[in-house]
């Protein structure tokens, strides 16, 4: 079973992002058998999205998990919040979006948020493998 974890901290979240991307990107390489590459382009969508909700929303610094099941790949963001995400009507003008949540709800098999014990909480979503 494969498994990733990036820590990140950072004022602008274009860079980290970026580097959550291209490490989901490596550990989907990485997988035997192979990620089929629609499943695989689903799992490099979610990562960013739930990065940048963390990044804009939770504080500034996260911890990506990725890992591997038989039938899935499971995408962990940790973040500082306490606060529950919240669905939110997407701003078709003013760009302040409002997209990522519902699409990630549609594309994984399930979402769920926890609360950390250590304060904080984990967005996870369960993707086709």
């Amino acid at each position: 079973m494969g498994r990733l974890s990036i820590n990140v901290a950072a004022d602008r979240p274009a860079g980290p992002v970026a580097v959550a991307r291209e490490s989901a990107r490596c550990f989907l390489e990485g997988l035997a058998p192979a990620h089929a590459s629609e499943a695989a382009g689903t799992v490099v969508l979610v990562v960013p999205e739930l990065v940048t909700n963390a990044l804009r929303h939770g504080g500034g610094t996260y911890t990506v998990d990725l890992t591997e099941h038989p039938d899935s790949i499971e995408v962990s963001v940790h973040d500082r919040s306490s606060q529950a995400p919240r669905m939110r009507t997407p701003d078709l003008n003013g760009g302040t979006g409002g997209f990522g949540r519902p699409m990630v709800n549609r594309l994984a098999r399930a979402t769920v948020v926890t609360r950390r014990a250590s304060g904080g909480k984990t967005v996870t979503a369960l993707l086709a493998r």
